[in-house]
């Protein structure tokens, strides 16, 4: 593997992203603890990257992956080292949900290579930062009034946990939504989208503005369940059909495989961002259950709202690393579906699970021995 461990500060198991399973503020309390990140070794240099040679055969399976798929859904693979690229429907604009804390993790990181954020900066939280759904976060806050942590364990809870409330606190600390879409247009990461914010977003989609009743107790579930069904479905359309938090599968990929080449982060961010990601504990049935022994992933899952057995957004991306150092950048979002989610966790397991028959039969001694000199 070409990314050695880092010391990142992990914090709780608790429950994969997901809004019909997300717990609130009554889930058990997490460990307050959070060491430092350290790095020790050194990111390789890019290498020189063939842009040719694009595997039909993996291409045609990724193609019939999505056709098969009854839903609106997009995938694309980008090979970090080797320099290709597959995709199906992977242009398209869709629902990132939880993924966007991606880009959110990305800007607080540039900061600090710019010296303006330090990850062991102490930050607080208060009653008016909880926003709603999965905000393990809110337990802590409840206990005295507030919690006191550092930039870093807000965002390895971000990462990790895929907790709103750290994610949205770290967003307020690096000059808002503006603040992240100044960082992917510098960065040229293409067709990704930012959105208003966890709050604003999820009761967007929902058909309601938000209010700060909603981050009390189950505020937000109440004020959702007086709405017509028309409405809802109605304010879900409009959610799917362009979606402010809305990316194409091809950009987040190549976002990806830029960072893992270090291109858009020092040395030592890009080892936090990744380490990081590695150390997630969401999505347990997605990009993670279908990876050989051996492999290795960093990832981040992205889940939104269902209604009447129709969900908006059901994702994975991450970067799969193979026992023999080859890397591969994947991103599968699903936009817009009615399929239960076994189906919707066995299309992403399968995409990862395709990938990596195509790597093991495709064996990179050239490459390994490249790296290795």
């Amino acid at each position: 593997m070409l990314f050695p461990k880092v010391a990142v500060p992990l914090l709780l198991m608790l429950a994969a992203c997901g809004s019909s399973s997300r717990p609130g503020a009554s889930s058990p309390a997490p460990q307050a603890q959070e060491p430092r990140a350290a790095v020790s070794i050194t990111v390789p240099p890019p290498i020189a990257r063939p842009t040719g040679n694009i595997p039909r055969a993996l291409q045609a399976s990724i193609e019939t992956l999505a056709r098969n798929f009854d839903g609106r859904a997009g995938i694309a693979v980008r090979a970090v080292d080797e320099g290709w690229t597959v995709e199906a429907g992977g242009r398209q604009r869709l629902p990132q949900q939880s993924v966007s804390k991606l880009w959110v993790a990305i800007t607080v990181l540039d900061q600090r290579d710019q010296g303006k954020v330090r990850l062991d900066q102490p930050i607080t939280v208060l009653p008016t930062d909880l926003t709603l759904f999965h905000q393990p976060i809110a337990y802590l806050v409840a206990k005295t009034g507030r919690f006191d942590t550092t930039v870093g364990g807000l965002l390895t809870r971000a990462l990790t946990q895929s907790d709103n409330t750290a994610n949205d606190r770290l967003l307020t600390l690096v000059g808002g939504p503006e603040a992240v879409r100044r960082m992917i247009a510098a960065k040229r990461l293409g067709d990704i989208r930012f959105g208003p914010g966890e709050r604003m977003l999820q009761a967007g989609t929902a058909g309601l503005v938000w209010q700060p009743a909603f981050a009390i107790g189950n505020g937000f579930e109440i004020a959702r369940s007086r709405l017509s069904p028309e409405a809802r479905a109605a304010a879900l359309d409009r959610y799917v059909a362009d979606p402010p938090d809305g990316a194409a599968p091809l950009a987040i990929a190549d976002a990806i495989s830029r960072v893992a080449r270090g291109e858009l982060l020092s040395e030592t961010s890009t080892r936090i961002l990744l380490d990081t990601m590695g150390a997630s504990i969401t999505g347990r049935a997605r990009l993670r259950a279908a990876i050989p022994a051996g492999w290795k992933i960093a990832h981040k899952t992205g889940t939104g709202q269902d209604l009447g057995g129709r969900n908006a957004g059901f994702n994975d991306v991450g970067l799969l690393t193979a026992p023999d150092g080859r890397r591969y950048a994947l991103a599968v979002m699903i936009g817009d579906t009615r399929r239960p989610i076994r189906e919707r966790q066995m299309l992403i397991q399968n995409v990862a699970a395709t990938v990596a028959s195509y790597a093991g039969s495709h064996p990179g001694s050239a490459f390994a021995s490249t790296i290795a000199n």
